[in-house]
């Protein structure tokens, strides 16, 4: 994973996940639409400073203190950690009004994932978009795994800091719907349909 060592990171390149997210997520973004963006789980800042540089305005958020440290060499005032179990937002972003929550390859990493929707919610006052993906899990996918027999290398209960949630489009989707979102775009990222790597969900409240 380039930028990534043991889960700290040690550079402001993009993981790898980006070469097949970055562009069907940008497909979903529109600087009329969405004016005030927060990251949460932001990383190195990679996607928020790349969001800054095409003229959007975004902020992000994550626990990694080193992560935030190399997100600030190039926007020092846009990013601040924030641990997203304590569902809090730091002092700093207290007073923006967010329109727009952007949170990649972060949900299927923790343990209160309807506590995590619901502070999404709450920042958005009600009203806004809210961007998620997450690796993709369904039946087909599902069935190609167990008949090579990957599921032990695919869940490897070894991986430090691995994923302990498994989405398909219909649990993300029914998460979202039961926390009062309306979901109004999905899309596939990598590999062959049905056989995706990771899944876009975007819904919205108001």
């Amino acid at each position: 994973m380039t930028g990534y060592k043991d889960y700290g990171f040690i550079n402001n390149q993009p993981a790898h996940s980006f070469d097949y997210l970055q562009a069907p997520l940008l497909s979903l973004l529109s600087k009329k639409r969405n004016q005030c963006i927060l990251d949460l789980g932001c990383g190195n800042g990679y996607l928020v400073n790349y969001l800054i540089a095409q003229g959007f305005n975004a902020f992000g958020t994550d626990a990694s203190e080193k992560g935030i440290a190399i997100a600030r060499e190039t926007n020092p005032a846009r990013f601040f950690v924030q641990d997203l179990s304590t569902s809090k937002l730091p002092d700093g972003l207290k007073n923006l009004n967010f329109d727009t929550i952007i949170s990649t390859e972060v949900i299927e990493h923790l343990f209160d994932p309807e506590g995590f929707i619901g502070f999404c919610k709450k920042t958005l006052n009600g009203k806004g978009e809210l961007v998620i993906s997450t690796p993709y899990h369904g039946f087909l996918k599902n069935l190609g795994i167990s008949i090579f027999n990957k599921w032990d290398a695919h869940f490897s209960p070894e991986w430090y800091g691995g994923h302990i949630k498994f989405w398909s489009k219909a649990s993300l989707s029914h998460l979202l719907c039961k926390s009062g979102f309306t979901i109004t775009d999905f899309k596939g990222c990598g590999r062959v349909p049905y056989f995706w790597k990771s899944m876009i969900i975007k819904a919205k409240i108001d």
